[in-house]
């Protein structure tokens, strides 16, 4: 059994530049700030997060973290991740809707 050597599969400019170029023809405009569209899903995650969501959240990490502890290997990662995902989670939405609505 024989098989075609491959010419040459190296991706070239053209390849991806016509894409390139009918995505830019057939692209809008887009105005953000003015949509009002996410506003309820954004709450609801939102008030997920920083309420009984970002406590589920924090304990299963700090459960996770035990657990490994647990297994006999030490490592400060297996403490210090679940600290991580707590204040993340209870500091990071408002930072992170803060920056988001003074970049726009």
């Amino acid at each position: 059994m024989t098989t075609k050597p491959l010419t040459d599969a190296r991706p070239r400019a053209r390849d991806y530049l016509l894409p390139a170029i009918a995505a830019l023809a057939c692209a809008g405009a887009a105005y953000a700030g003015a949509d009002t569209t996410f506003d309820p899903a954004l709450q609801k995650f939102t008030d997920f997060l920083e309420g009984s969501g970002g406590k589920i959240i924090t304990v299963m990490s700090l459960a996770g973290g035990l657990i490994a502890l647990a297994s006999g290997r030490f490592a400060l990662g297996q403490v210090a991740v679940p600290v991580g995902v707590g204040i993340g989670v209870g500091t990071g939405v408002p930072i992170v809707t803060s920056v988001v609505t003074a970049v726009i």
